[in-house]
């Protein structure tokens, strides 16, 4: 059966469902404001605007109208949907971003300025092993050396990685496409230019995969889901035109959750190197697995509500999520326009820190993205930063696997936590405590969920919504159908209220420049991810009973990678959680 035939056969089924979820709406009197669009929908199944539909929408909204009031709002609704099913009319591509941009500045605030450069850690280049697979789980950075010192090729190193992905992808499940012959070919390229004497840089011939969620020129871009599994995007995203740039070697595009949440993509679920029994978490499924098993010498992913947090704290790998609108999302799926930003998967900070070099800035096709410094220094001198902690986050029994929901919360994970944070005091630094806002992060959260609809409205209205692998009740197709209940109202109301949120972050930061929290402590990861402020992610210890990791966060003033990474830096020199590499059967 085509696509398009096993989109129509499916519409019935859909329109049932559909009808099912508003009635169910309708009798629990769900909090929300009326919004015509709710309205027209309940009449649209009725076939008709009724006072009737009205009574039905002011249970969901929580309203009481008067009937002289019902009847009044009946005459403009009609004119609404005229409006709406013209709006509709309009082709909206994924790419088009609202008119309305989010800043995570408040107003009054600039960038900072000044000069970006990066003095990347100097690394002896020593010999080439004779099994490269050896190589695999080195840093950047120690890769970089060997290729520059012409002691390993790119081409060999790019042949080796190849093979592990191979070899390992029927167990964790973390790959949509190799590009080998684009790899290949990149790779002979970087062979000739650094044996002609043109040194790129640190990324010149390295390896590396992207989330399946960035367009590259002749191969699928599937965003992880079964209705676009077959979809060519006929453009290089800006954040693979800048690691082309710098002479990186894209071996593969990595799983994804379907369209962007989880680990469960139209191929299955993506597994956690420590534990195949579990998936990877998500969204940043495949790059943070891929890695993990020394299959990739690091990933780009993206995060809008922990998908870069999340996995790296299941496999155990290094993640960076940089400020809001400081990398170009040109040519990157689109699921929360004031929320998605993309950064580095790795198996360091300072691998972390010399890929964010080579992808931030603005390149003139994304208007969020800003210009502003990153000065990489890992020497910076830590006791001129003003480190914070979150007391009440450390004290809590926060379970480090965010997928599951009715676990019993381990007090083996405060106690690693805190073990941390001695860590770091041992260091001779000097914490301050801090308080997250006390305001309802989750609430808003509800942003991603109106800004996730529309991206994906066409997939609703269409039914091919039920192509999708998952279909509960928290899976995208339930969540974008209720999503076109919310009302624009409480979008903006939301808004109104991140505006609180931002101001009393900014208060935070007005006395520290970096503060320590557990990945899960709090509301912290709602928190920043509504807010834009940087998130160094880094291992801090095993789970005694399981054996698999969990992890530390790093949260930074905006546009402050640079002390940021340094903090998340040197907390992992003193560690060492990230050398250790799970064992892998095949």
């Amino acid at each position: 059966m085509s696509e398009s035939a096993a989109a129509s056969a499916e519409k019935p089924l859909y329109a049932e469902d559909r009808r099912r979820f508003i009635a169910r709406l309708a009798g629990l009197g769900a909090a929300a404001t009326v919004f015509p669009e709710t309205l027209l929908t309940l009449a649209q199944e009725k076939g008709a605007l009724t006072q009737e539909v009205v009574l039905q929408a002011e249970k969901i909204a929580g309203l009481t109208f008067t009937e002289p009031q019902r009847k009044q709002l009946l005459k403009g609704l009609e004119s609404l949907r005229r409006d709406f099913e013209k709006l509709r009319s309009v082709p909206l591509p994924n790419g088009v971003p609202p008119a309305l941009r989010f800043s995570p500045l408040l107003p009054g605030a600039q960038p900072p300025k000044g000069p970006s450069f990066v003095k990347a850690t100097k690394v002896h280049a020593a010999e080439a092993p004779e099994n490269l697979e050896d190589l695999a789980f080195l840093t950047v950075l120690q890769l970089a050396a060997l290729v520059k010192a012409r002691k390993v090729t790119s081409t060999q190193l790019t042949k080796m990685y190849l093979a592990r992905l191979r070899r390992y992808d029927p167990q964790l499940h973390f790959v949509v496409a190799l590009t080998e012959e684009r790899a290949l070919a990149q790779a002979q390229r970087a062979d000739e230019e650094i044996a002609a004497g043109r040194y790129r840089g640190p990324l010149h011939g390295i390896p590396w995969g992207a989330k399946d969620l960035f367009a590259v020129k002749g191969y699928t871009t599937t965003w992880g889901a079964a209705p676009y599994k077959d979809q060519v995007i006929d453009e290089d995203a800006a954040a693979v035109k800048r690691l082309d740039a710098a002479g990186a070697v894209l071996v593969a595009k990595l799983t994804l959750g379907a369209l962007a949440m989880g680990d469960v993509w139209f191929g299955g679920k993506t597994r956690n190197p420590w534990n195949p029994e579990e998936g990877s978490s998500g969204s940043s499924a495949g790059p943070a697995s891929a890695v993990a098993a020394g299959c990739v010498g690091f990933a780009l992913g993206t995060e809008t509500l922990g998908s870069i947090v999340s996995p790296c704290t299941r496999c155990g790998a290094t993640g960076l999520r940089p400020t809001f609108g400081r990398v170009s999302r040109n040519g990157a799926m689109a699921l929360s326009w004031s929320m998605d930003k993309i950064g580095p998967i790795a198996r360091s900070v300072e691998d972390c820190a010399v890929v964010f070099a080579a992808i931030q800035g603005p390149d003139g096709e994304d208007p969020t993205v800003v210009e502003a410094p990153f000065a990489w220094d890992p020497g910076l001198d830590l006791k001129t930063l003003r480190v914070g902690y979150v007391p009440s986050a450390f004290e809590q029994k926060v379970d480090q696997d965010p997928d599951a929901e009715k676990k019993e919360k381990d007090t083996e994970w405060p106690l690693l936590d805190k073990a941390a944070v001695d860590v770091l005091m041992g260091l001779g630094l000097r914490f301050k405590p801090v308080e997250l806002p006390d305001l309802p992060a989750d609430a808003m959260a509800l942003l991603l969920s109106c800004e996730a609809a529309a991206a994906f409205d066409d997939l609703t209205r269409s039914g091919r919504d039920a192509l999708m692998t998952a279909q509960g009740d928290d899976d995208w197709p339930n969540i974008f159908r209720q999503a076109q209940l919310i009302p624009a109202v409480q979008y903006i109301q939301a808004n109104r209220a991140r505006t609180l949120l931002m101001e009393a972050m900014d208060k935070i930061f007005r006395d520290v420049d970096v503060y320590v929290c557990p990945s899960f402590g709090g509301s912290n990861l709602t928190i920043t991810n509504l807010t834009g402020h940087p998130q160094v992610v880094v291992p801090d210890g095993f789970r005694s009973k399981e054996g698999t990791p969990t992890s530390l966060c790093f949260t930074g003033r905006l546009y402050g990678e640079a002390q940021t990474l340094a903090l998340a830096k040197a907390y992992q020199d003193a560690t060492g959680f990230q050398l250790k590499h799970p064992v892998l059967k095949g």
